[in-house]
């Protein structure tokens, strides 16, 4: 026990001297790496066809479902189709599905936001976990590029159909945030165009902080993407990626999720679950309260927790960013209303 203590006291007195990007180097998803067998090859071919794509028109009632291969061809000949109006997708993580509860707090969400689209995606075929944790997400990770590369297709077909990507706004969460990359990428290689806002909500980490920057979610592959931390070094990467990173109270642990003494390594399943879902529900709270979540621009959690980063530096983080922040920012949820 002696020995125990003496080593954690030795461990902590190391991560208090890393940076971003040092727990996966070093701590735990070092030694997650190890056990997951990640493959990022883009060679394999594989299919994808079993994606659905569901569409919300909320104005009218209406909600449609399509095969991936028929879903840009099946939106557009809506006969209530307004090209004009603003298109939210959603793409979920490891495990999502249709009828989970992170996708239905984001159809509540977007319910009554107006002139708007919604779109979800389902991959579940692909990246559910039917063979066990470690396999099944060592097969969603060998899925993620030809996700990607197939919901940009479907946006391509959008495009040439007559809707702007300057009014799409795809937000992804853990494994549908490093999705969203290659949807950017593979969009732009189309189209020359880049879509509107990517906003990546704790971007998956294992099998992805160590990768190359091509397998990740980063700046330049939409007009602005943002991304936000909150199990940084578990559950979410901890690498600074996007136009503007927020670091949601320092990035790695939730005030609602109980006390961690070490992220990912001293931290229960359900902890580091509860970090990494609090992205997505302190994202959508936000949607409904414009006023929340001022961000500050700032080097380091510990002066921005005693308040020295520059005053003058600040935006709103959450779903009213008004898009010209750039660089790392923090800020604190505490005293906001949501539940996880």
């Amino acid at each position: 026990m002696k020995l125990l203590l003496l080593f954690m006291l030795y461990y902590m007195q190391c991560i208090g001297s890393w940076t971003k990007g040092d727990y996966e180097k070093y701590g735990p998803l070092s030694f997650a790496l190890k056990m997951v067998k990640c493959d990022h090859n883009r060679d394999l071919n594989l299919d994808v066809s079993g994606i659905e794509v569901y569409f919300y028109d909320y104005k009218n009632g209406d909600v449609h479902s399509f095969p991936i291969n028929e879903a840009a061809q099946g939106i557009l000949s809506l006969p209530n189709l307004d090209k004009v109006k603003k298109i939210f997708m959603f793409v979920g993580g490891f495990k999502s599905n249709i009828n989970k509860n992170t996708e239905n707090r984001v159809r509540e969400t977007f319910k009554n936001f107006p002139n708007s689209y919604l779109i979800i995606v389902d991959h579940s075929p692909y990246t559910n976990d039917n063979d066990g944790k470690k396999k099944s997400y060592e097969r969603s990770v060998k899925y993620v590029y030809y996700i990607g590369k197939q919901l940009a297709q479907m946006l391509v077909g959008l495009y040439q159909g007559g809707i702007s990507p300057k009014t799409i706004h795809c937000i992804g969460h853990s494994l549908g945030s490093q999705i969203l990359g290659h949807v950017g990428e593979n969009f732009i290689s189309a189209t020359g165009q880049k879509i509107s806002r990517i906003t990546a909500l704790d971007p998956a980490g294992p099998c992805f902080s160590n990768s190359l920057i091509q397998e990740q979610i980063r700046a330049g592959v939409a007009d602005y993407v943002e991304v936000y931390h909150c199990n940084a070094g578990g559950l979410g990467t901890s690498s600074v990626l996007g136009d503007v990173d927020f670091f949601v109270n320092k990035g790695q642990t939730q005030p609602n999720c109980g006390k961690t003494l070490v992220p990912g390594i001293l931290e229960s399943s359900f902890s580091a679950k509860c970090n990494h879902r609090t992205c997505v529900m302190m994202w959508l709270a936000s949607v409904a309260n414009p006023e929340w979540y001022p961000a500050y621009k700032c080097d380091k959690y510990k002066h921005f927790k005693v308040g020295k980063c520059s005053r003058n530096d600040r935006t709103t983080a959450g779903f009213w960013n008004p898009g010209n922040a750039t660089g790392v920012y923090y800020f604190s949820t505490e005293g906001y209303n949501f539940t996880n």
